[in-house]
């Protein structure tokens, strides 16, 4: 939008510093960082007031959580605005993979605001039913695919050639962004334990969504170009900004949970992220952290209805290791460390092929 203001006013040398994705990829984080900070108390402050007892704490989970009852959530509200006004402000709004981002971005943040609001209402960690969550999301997840993939061609890591899916890449794209957004909603269950792998995870494709976005580093490289794709490096440093603003105030002890609202939505635009860059199997990798969250749970859930015995003390996994006697703090920072080894896996396959 500024560089269209720009054009229009014949700011010329504004313009053409505008024009460079990695000045506005700093400025986009930079500005959703600024405005993540200067909102953040008043709107948590807001949130403890209309909330009054704050998230229902589950009673059968982790003893030590019921100290954090009376935190508000749908802290979510807080990155989607930052970052949402961050990609307004630096993104090129003609781009169509623009508009699918920040329909995922919304639509996915819409859906876990409404679940949200239903635990805070009724005063139970429920919320709505996961069938009812499980349609929108495919719906919106449907559309945004319908709108970025062109090439339905899956392209795999340390591979020089791609697998024709046909009509089918589509239903993939959808499950892809459907999984992501579930699976960092899976994660946040601890004080930091999942905003921290996002904004690891968003630097990371901010790298290969801009490679990706280049003929002459993408034919280097031998992965697949997509044209305009390095406009999404621009949106994952609004996250990292947005995310950072976040994290200040969810660090240990957390002044406000992201929620449903916050987990769903930057799940979903890291899957729609991935699946315009053609770099869906890399995000199973970077996100490593995220599926074996989801995997857990599956499993867990699965062998309990066929055996009746648990194979965790308590899924998702963060919960097991609290059960083992490990510290909060402890399990957040080392699933950090995960993050980043899985992160540096993940740029690697970008060479190896």
């Amino acid at each position: 939008m500024l560089y269209i203001i720009a054009q229009f006013f014949e700011f010329e040398g504004l313009a053409n510093l505008i024009r460079y994705q990695s000045f506005r990829a700093g400025a986009c984080l930079l500005t959703a960082l600024v405005i993540g900070m200067v909102i953040g108390p008043r709107f948590i402050g807001y949130l403890r007031v209309r909330q009054g007892k704050g998230q229902p704490i589950r009673l059968d989970g982790p003893q030590t959580h019921l100290a954090k009852r009376g935190t508000p959530t749908m802290g979510g509200l807080l990155i989607l605005t930052s970052v949402l006004i961050s990609m307004l402000l630096w993104m090129d709004l003609e781009s169509w993979m623009v508009w699918a981002c920040i329909a995922v971005t919304v639509g996915f943040g819409a859906i876990g605001f409404f679940d949200d609001y239903d635990k805070v209402t009724k005063r139970s960690h429920k919320g709505v039913s996961g069938k009812v969550r499980l349609m929108f999301e495919f719906a919106v997840a449907g559309l945004a695919a319908w709108l970025v993939v062109d090439d339905t061609t899956l392209y795999l890591p340390f591979m020089t050639f791609g697998i024709p899916m046909g009509p089918l890449y589509y239903v993939f794209a959808a499950f892809v962004i459907v999984g992501a957004g579930n699976a960092v909603n899976l994660t946040d269950g601890l004080d930091g334990l999942a905003i921290m792998p996002v904004i690891i995870a968003s630097g990371t494709f901010a790298i290969i969504a801009y490679l990706v976005g280049r003929a002459d580093y993408s034919s280097y490289l031998g992965i697949p170009f997509v044209e305009g794709a390095g406009e999404l490096a621009i949106l994952c440093a609004a996250i990292i900004g947005g995310g950072l603003a976040f994290l200040w105030f969810n660090a240990p002890p957390a002044a406000v949970f992201m929620g449903d609202t916050g987990s769903l939505a930057l799940g979903g635009a890291l899957g729609v992220i991935a699946v315009a860059a053609h770099h869906e199997v890399v995000l199973a990798i970077v996100g490593g952290l995220f599926v074996l969250e989801a995997v857990s749970v599956i499993v867990q859930v699965f062998w309990f209805k066929r055996t009746g015995r648990r194979i965790f003390r308590m899924a998702p996994i963060h919960h097991h290791f609290e059960q083992k006697g490990w510290a909060e703090s402890t399990v957040v920072i080392r699933f950090w460390i995960v993050s980043i080894v899985l992160a540096v896996i993940g740029l690697a396959t970008l060479k190896v092929r």
